[in-house]
């Protein structure tokens, strides 16, 4: 524990910026989210404290007294800006029973007109001084397209939850840009490395280089760049520490015309992508011009942003072969990038993702993870994210990863996937175990690639983050319930039973063959065979009663007739379509196991196919209807999201296929396909649907011997490529939920699928 402590006071020390700080921010946050409160609150920052802690005699952890004064007012102390930040959501969900959520919004405002006082002070204490949020890949499939104020309230969400360590990769083109212009690179040249928005976290690893559909525009660029200002600002007024990209080491091709001498290797080829667009130039840290580089993008970075950190990520083999496996190559790779962002800034941390060691295990043995982490020789100079503690933790394997601090996280959902899914033994029990296990350990993280759904789970982790012994989910599912749906009155017993039903079932899997997120079969492209069962990153599995999904949904539809009021609940709303997204789902497997049984029966017919096929597709075209409801569940949503960034109609254009190629063939032919999937309104109909049309199409026309996937697969990737080239297409309104409609729609599900919602 000691060794602990002083390790995250080394970290602490480099990081802290100014010893005088303004509790403005915090109180600027009661003003945004709860404005006639903002009289009601005090925030007071504990004297010679800052954030984060700057001496080794200090608590290395954040802590927060929340107090009632003599007139009337909710006292709020803390060790640093984030505690205040922690006490006051802590005061506001267990005391006001409110929150703030994502696609639904701030919720702060519906609870009590007077505060309620409290009658003894309430104490918490952090029991890591790290906690960390977003994957890379964040930025892009969820936060691609976000404005000011979609990242204003993430922000303040992170805030609230106690999160001090927020990536912030917003914008980094526009110092990249600069950094090449100035070795004398033409913006063509440039341009032909830089990929589009809805892609650029896969150019900031080096998997991919270039943009299908067109050129990244430089108003794109200017725009991001100033959009960052905006996000780092108002981390550092909320007492975060934002981690910052910096020179990652790869490069465009042309950088041989303007250094004819670099030490240049090509990176690998990454999934299947066409050389054009893969095989990455690395300029290898030993090359002098690497240091160079380094050097003038953090220094044109603090220019934009201030001298707000001092730790930056940099991954240069996420799903990348190193050029060589040799130990003494890979140690003086580390070693000479580590030199370069020191010699950049003296105090630089290195944070990396230790997805490599797990997704390409083959490669990383443990004496080259030992050779390539030990090029780093002060172990404070690098902070390691383990991705995926909770199904696949590298840490222990590793040795902790040979002394180097870490960050015990959660992935849980791969590209946006929306499937309910969670391991509530595994993020509040492991994280305990491993801090009890591992000196090294300093923080508690979330990285889901997505940021879609299942919102539950990443509130528990960040909450196990100051709970010294492993969370009763039980109890906070409940408590967790009464905050999401207040703001309408009683809350129906009918509620808590549902979600008590899905903590011990959807939000309990012990089944690790399928490891995170699920995925529903019928945003897969169509096959007769490997797409039931699937186990892995993508499964396709349930791992629970279907028929108990459906009683939950029918517990959580009744809970309306005790309340009618909540179907004016944004929360309500949100999770009906989402239970109901999940049963319908579920069934959509039972049709195409129908539609299969249709076509190799015995007695096989046109007519039992078509008919199978249209079974399915009408439950499709009724899950659209449902989707379409809500505009966090709408591909409209998305499109508009993208096409919003401009008024350009060209670039709009560009933005819209960037928007639909991700969610669809991910590459210009369909090298990822599939992967960012997503069960919207729209997306289903338009998408969908035509797709599983072909797949019929295809069966009613071709014989069982004659099957031929790669004919079938060439059909449906045209039909793709087709969709992907539309511009404003068939997408429904986001003007909100039409809560009319809904109630009515879900009304007659159980009329127009008896077979599914019963009676």
């Amino acid at each position: 524990m000691l060794f602990r402590k002083l390790l995250a006071c080394a970290f602490a020390a480099v990081v802290t910026t100014s010893t005088a700080q303004s509790t403005d921010g915090i109180l600027d946050l009661v003003r945004r989210r709860l404005p006639d409160h903002v009289d009601d609150f005090i925030f007071r920052l504990l004297e010679n404290q800052t954030t984060p802690i700057t001496s080794a005699t200090n608590s290395t952890n954040d802590a927060y007294t929340i107090s009632s004064t003599d007139a009337g007012k909710i006292q709020v102390e803390g060790n640093s800006l984030i505690a205040l930040a922690s006490g006051l959501h802590r005061y506001l969900t267990d005391t006001m029973h409110v929150d703030i959520w994502w696609g639904i919004g701030s919720r702060l405002d519906v609870g009590p007109v007077i505060l309620p006082p409290l009658d003894q002070p309430i104490k918490g204490s952090s029991i890591v001084p790290w906690r960390y949020h977003f994957n890379t890949v964040t930025f892009s499939y969820t936060a691609a397209f976000w404005t000011w104020e979609d990242w204003e309230l993430e922000l303040d969400w992170l805030a609230l939850r106690g999160v001090n360590l927020p990536l912030a990769w917003v914008g980094q083109e526009k110092i990249l840009v600069d950094a090449f212009r100035e070795l004398g690179m033409t913006d063509a040249e440039i341009n032909a490395y830089l990929s589009g928005p809805a892609f650029q976290a896969w150019n900031r690893f080096g998997n991919i280089q270039g943009s299908w559909g067109g050129d990244l525009p430089m108003e794109w660029i200017d725009n991001q760049f100033e959009l960052q200002k905006n996000i780092t600002a108002r981390m550092v007024e909320l007492g975060m520490t934002p981690v910052l990209p910096c020179f990652t080491g790869f490069v465009p091709r042309a950088i041989t015309r303007v250094l004819p001498n670099a030490t240049v290797v090509n990176g690998s080829q990454w999934s299947g992508f066409p050389t054009e667009f893969t095989n990455v130039t690395f300029l290898e840290p030993v090359d002098p011009a690497f240091t160079d580089l380094q050097k003038s993008f953090i220094s044109k970075q603090a220019e934009a942003y201030g001298n707000i950190t001092h730790i930056y990520t940099l991954d240069q083999y996420n799903e990348n072969d190193p050029y060589s496996g040799d130990l003494e190559y890979l140690t003086n790779v580390s070693y000479n990038t580590w030199k370069s962002l020191k010699a950049a800034d003296s105090q630089a941390i290195w944070l990396m993702q230790g997805w490599l060691f797990f997704s390409n295990s083959a490669f990383w043995n443990i004496s080259r993870i030992e050779a390539y982490l030990g090029g780093v020789a002060d172990n404070s100079d690098m902070l390691i994210l383990d991705l995926f503690s909770e199904s696949a933790p590298q840490w222990q394997r590793t040795n902790s990863y040979f002394g180097k601090p870490w960050i015990w996280c959660q992935l849980h959902g791969y590209g946006g996937n929306m499937g309910l899914y969670g391991q509530v033994m595994n993020v509040t029990i492991n994280p305990i175990e491993a801090l009890s296990n591992s000196t090294s350990l300093v923080g508690f993280g979330l990285t889901m690639e997505g940021q879609e759904g299942n919102e539950i789970m990443y509130d528990l982790l960040l909450d196990q983050a100051w709970s010294g012994s492993p969370i009763d989910t039980s109890a906070y599912f409940h408590n967790w319930v009464t905050r999401r749906y207040s703001g309408t009155g009683d809350i129906p017993q009918e509620l808590y039973s549902a979600w008590d039903t899905m903590h011990s079932t959807v939000y309990n899997n012990t089944n690790l063959t399928t490891t995170a997120v699920t995925k529903s079969i019928l945003e897969l492209s169509p096959n007769i065979t490997g797409m039931l069962n699937l186990t892995g990153h993508h499964a396709t599995t349930i791992n629970y009663d279907p028929n108990m999904l459906v009683s939950v949904w029918k517990t959580l539809f009744s809970a309306a007739s005790a309340n009618p009021a909540l179907w004016n609940n944004p929360a309500y709303q949100y999770d009906i379509v989402d239970v109901t997204r999940q049963v319908m789902s579920n069934s959509f497997d039972d049709m195409y196991t129908s539609l299969l049984s249709a076509y190799t029966s015995s007695a096989r017919s046109n007519a039992t196919i078509q008919a199978a096929g249209t079974n399915l597709t009408s439950l499709l075209t009724s899950l659209d209807t449902v989707l379409s409801t809500n505009p966090a569940f709408s591909l409209s949503t998305w499109i508009s999201s993208a096409r919003s960034q401009t008024s350009n109609t060209t670039i709009a254009n560009f933005y819209e296929y960037n928007a639909r190629n991700q969610i669809t063939l991910w590459g210009p032919s369909g090298q990822i396909n599939d992967y960012a999937s997503k069960s919207w309104g729209g997306l289903v109909s338009s998408y969908y649907i035509p797709r599983w049309e072909i797949f019929t199409s295809y069966l009613m026309t071709t014989e069982v011997a004659s099957y031929n996937k790669t004919i079938l697969d060439a059909l449906l990737l045209q039909w793709g490529e087709t969709w992907g080239n539309k511009t404003s297409g068939p997408t429904m309104s986001v003007e909100g939920p039409a809560v009319a409609n809904l109630t009515t729609v879900l009304g007659g599900l159980s009329g127009d699928w008896p077979g599914i919602f019963g009676s």
